[in-house]
């Protein structure tokens, strides 16, 4: 174990290292490449910007208002005739949008009921098998222009739902309910 953590402090900067030593052989001026790819991402970061300060507005909106409470009051008879906690609900809709969001909603779990329960079992391993589906594509859709996203959104919340449904049986099945 120790041999890891000592090669993983000597990772980082070894390929530093040895980006610079590419670009030398290579004859390329290094820090010019640095400084270029650097105004590259400033730019990147300046055009999403407004994305992702509507996206927040909107999270922030959805759960000041109550709509997200009034959400799970709808779904929670969806989910009624499994045992599926309904706590886990505003986890699985806020995991769909934002993932700092769904962390919050994390840590009111793990204050409430503990990491080791079995909800906050089940919503560390849904974090793990789940993504922030609107959140990726607004950045990456936004960042290389594209505006039409055809069957993504429909082909990522089915594997959303898979990856909430898997969650839970995994749940199931190495900690019992």
């Amino acid at each position: 174990m120790k041999f890891l953590v000592t090669l993983s402090d000597f990772l980082v900067p070894t390929v530093m290292f040895l980006i610079v030593v590419y670009g030398l052989i290579h004859k390329v001026d290094v820090f010019q490449s640095f400084v270029d790819g650097a105004k590259e991402g400033i730019n990147v970061v300046l055009s999403i910007l407004p994305t992702l300060v509507a996206l927040m507005l909107g999270i922030a909106m959805l759960r000041t208002s109550g709509a997200l409470d009034g959400l799970v009051r709808l779904l929670s008879p969806l989910v009624s005739f499994s045992n599926f906690p309904t706590e886990v609900i505003p986890v699985a809709l806020m995991r769909t949008v934002s993932s700092s969001a769904s962390t919050g909603l994390i840590l009111d779990i793990f204050k409430n009921y503990g990491p080791d329960s079995f909800i906050g079992r089940l919503v560390s391993i849904m974090f793990g098998c789940t993504e922030s589906i609107f959140y990726t594509m607004s950045v990456y859709f936004m960042s290389i222009k594209i505006k039409n996203s055809r069957y993504t959104v429909v082909g990522a919340l089915l594997a959303s739902l898979v990856g909430i449904t898997m969650s839970y049986l995994l749940t199931v099945y190495l900690f019992g309910v």
